[in-house]
């Protein structure tokens, strides 16, 4: 990422360039330079960055669209995720009612909710695997 200065010794709007300084094979600690003029800044604290303008605001809040609510309280889950016949393994997921394979997102009128299956309650059931 390229820093910008206002050099203190030529009076150059230029680049600050960063250069690794090494005693033998160990880095001791980096060169700060001017990249117009190449006078080296004794510190990080002496190099006169300048100040950085900040980014137009093209929007307000009031040009955001209303949220979108897409499911009513409750209607997202009777979906066969959230069912206690649901089962999930790295190849496949069935439905243990119907005896088929299904999608998370699938609905039937045989749902019945299962126990929370939040982090939180895994947790506390964990077996030997967890």
């Amino acid at each position: 990422m390229a820093v910008e200065i206002s050099c203190s010794h030529c009076g150059a709007a230029a680049f600050l360039k960063r250069e690794p300084v090494y005693q033998g094979l160990k880095k001791t600690g980096e060169e700060l330079s001017c990249s117009a003029c190449g006078y080296v800044f004794p510190s990080e604290d002496q190099v006169p960055f300048q100040a950085r303008a900040e980014a137009p605001k093209l929007f307000t809040a009031e040009d955001r669209s209303p949220q979108v609510k897409v499911f009513n309280e409750g209607e997202n889950k009777r979906i066969c995720r959230y069912c206690a016949n649901y089962v999930v393994n790295p190849f496949v997921q069935f439905c243990a009612c119907h005896k088929k394979e299904v999608q998370a997102t699938d609905t039937c009128s045989r749902f019945s909710a299962a126990k929370d299956r939040s982090a939180s309650s895994r947790k506390d059931n964990a077996g030997p695997l967890f």
